[in-house]
């Protein structure tokens, strides 16, 4: 990429990001909401990580504020509870294949922590088989590749 196109990507990229890019924040969210209620329990650190991981997104940090977050995120466990929302969610999700590998891997990735702060459970490896088809990514290669680092007990 020359450095004319290098500008120009980030520009493009600073003007989504201070605008809001909706559809990054609701793939984001679906994701995260659909491994919070996979297991039938809505825990806190679930939700408290999913909101870390959309935060640490330097797009959604810029366009949406904590609260508006906790907002979506309730609205994307709400729809999640049922099986249409569930769908309704994994179209939200798919709704950014055609977007760089990066904000996909993102958007898994932040789902991948959520599921596995005990550890994936069954559900959990079902609904991220789910979200990495709706992405078009391998699940076992992201899985692989960014290993969770527990603390030593």
């Amino acid at each position: 990429m020359n450095i004319f196109q290098d500008i120009v990507s980030r520009f493009s990229q600073t003007v989504t990001a201070y605008a809001g890019d909706k559809a990054l924040m609701q793939a984001m969210v679906s994701a995260a909401a659909n491994v919070i209620v996979a297991d039938g329990e809505v825990a806190s650190e679930e939700f408290d990580t999913a909101l870390a991981g959309m935060q640490a997104n330097p797009i959604l940090e810029k366009g949406y504020d904590r609260l508006m977050l906790e907002s979506e995120l309730y609205e994307g466990i709400a729809r999640a509870r049922t099986r249409t929302g569930r769908a309704e969610n994994l179209r939200l999700i798919g709704a950014i294949e055609g977007r760089s590998a990066e904000e996909r891997e993102a958007t898994f990735l932040i789902a991948a922590d959520v599921a596995d702060l005990d550890g994936i459970l069954d559900v959990e490896a079902r609904a991220l088989t789910e979200i990495a088809t709706a992405l078009g990514l391998d699940k076992a290669a992201l899985l692989a590749a960014s290993p969770v680092r527990r603390p030593v007990q």
